[in-house]
């Protein structure tokens, strides 16, 4: 249910298909929105329910796997389980099959970041290291009895309705897990920010008493799960330096940076270095990415040298203030993937050099005030703001205006709003200069996605 341009979906159907099931696969969706995902699977046997729902089709399945995307309360799902039908997502199905280590992170932001730094150097050690989830790769596409047997970690990124779905079925047992922050998202979605905190609390529910969750000291849910936690918690302090941290009486365990930038896990009175300064990466906010993967690596037995550096050299990652070129005499940068005001904020943070910001799209019911502070910063304000168009933009018009912020837009298409950076930065001084993509809103109803968004932006930066 719900096959989707991502690929989980995807990897349901073929799994199922090449394990001898009778797969039908209905989306809501297009043929034609959704020929990508029915071109990768033109070698199955599938049969397909596009642009609607069949009752029936649930009332006869014996399985269903759900799309995350799907709400609770969905009357087709409720069909199949009246019915007597199982309802799985291709998650809770590899959880089910796995025998491996698991490594699972969750948060609002910074998750995609942390995963694929732990994986970029859990693969130095453990070739056969893999990575899946929320990040576009379904787990599914390496569950096997082979990969079972190499006993090498798995990485799995989990969004809060991906957790949702395993609450109370006692599935998810990471060695290792971490919680990156807890900031508004989703509240579309949600009843409350307390029912999406506690969506994130699953990663946790059924971890072993030995086994250790990582979580942000300085965010707001921290002290509950902390209390709810059956497992190890360690807490990662973003903001003390290592003289608060190893001579304060309140603190005799953590991880944190020291004055220089250098990252520590402290336990026993013991510091041991685990993370560098040296860093491919932008801003704050992935400098505590970076020090929550490196605290997930140790937590499983990983050497710090190995550690530190492999960490040094980790490139980043698509649409997370991904570096595309310098062209028109700006670098430009790809941030499609902050869809929350914070992540736009701390977008705009991590720049010194004067900013051109493309920001705005469509509202998740969010206070854009965040992204109002950042732009109104006497250090970090940019030298440009444009808008694209969207429900959040029109919230952050009205929060500009009041604010006497000066911006442009809002425009129909990445094109205009592009065309309207370099108008601005032709008027510029020559130096050094940037121009960021990084919306701060959904995507949807100007683009598929976000990823969708970062791809085009990318490929119109590269033409210019």
């Amino acid at each position: 249910m719900g096959l989707g341009l991502n690929g989980g979906g995807s990897a349901s159907a073929r799994f199922f298909a090449e394990a001898g099931a009778e797969v039908t696969v209905t989306d809501l969706r297009s043929e034609e929105v959704l020929k990508p995902s029915i071109e990768a699977l033109a070698d199955l046997n599938l049969r397909y329910v596009l642009g609607r729902h069949d009752i029936a089709d649930f009332r006869n399945a014996d399985v269903v796997i759900k799309n995350p995307a799907v709400k609770p309360g969905s009357p087709y799902i409720e069909a199949a389980l009246s019915a007597g039908a199982a309802v799985e997502t291709d998650i809770s199905v590899f959880l089910q099959q796995n025998l491996r280590p698991v490594i699972a992170v969750t948060g609002s932001k910074g998750k995609s970041t942390t995963v694929s730094a732990v994986h970029y150097v859990l693969k130095q050690v453990y070739p056969d290291a893999d990575l899946g989830g929320n990040i576009t790769v379904s787990p599914l596409t390496f569950c096997s009895d082979e990969k079972n047997s190499s006993g090498s970690p798995v990485v799995l990124e989990l969004s809060s309705w991906q957790l949702a779905d395993l609450a109370g079925r006692n599935l998810l047992k990471p060695a290792a897990a971490a919680i990156t922050n807890i900031m508004h998202d989703h509240q579309d979605r949600y009843g409350s920010m307390q029912d999406y905190a506690e969506d994130k609390a699953v990663i946790y529910e059924a971890q072993p008493a030995g086994s250790i969750l990582l979580l942000n000291a300085d965010s707001e849910y921290t002290e509950s799960f902390a209390l709810s936690a059956p497992s190890k918690v360690v807490m990662i302090f973003p903001k003390k330096d290592f003289e608060t941290i190893s001579t304060g009486a309140d603190v005799a365990s953590g991880v944190y940076f020291d004055k220089a930038g250098r990252g520590f896990w402290l336990e026993k009175g013991e510091a041991v270095k685990i993370l560098d300064t040296e860093s491919l990466l932008k801003g704050m906010h992935n400098r505590i990415n970076l020090l929550t993967a490196a605290a997930l690596l140790y937590s499983i037995g990983l050497d710090p040298a190995v550690i530190r550096k492999g960490l040094t050299s980790f490139p980043g990652i698509a649409h997370r203030l991904e570096f595309i070129r310098n062209a028109e005499g700006l670098d430009w940068y790809n941030d499609s993937a902050a869809t929350i005001p914070e992540a736009a904020a701390a977008a705009v943070e991590s720049f010194s050099c004067p900013l051109h910001l493309i920001t705005g799209g469509t509202d998740k019911d969010l206070d854009f005030s965040p992204l109002a502070d950042a732009v109104s910063g006497r250090v970090t304000a940019p030298e440009s703001v444009t808008l694209l168009q969207g429900t959040g933009t029109d919230k952050i018009v009205d929060l500009f205006e009041k604010r006497n912020i000066k911006y442009y837009g809002p425009f129909g298409s990445l094109n205009e709003a592009v065309d309207n950076v370099l108008k601005i930065a032709a008027g510029k001084k020559s130096g050094q200069a940037a121009a960021v993509l990084s919306p701060g809103c959904s995507s949807f109803g100007m683009f598929k996605n976000e990823f969708d968004r970062g791809d085009q932006f990318r490929e119109l930066v590269r033409s210019l």
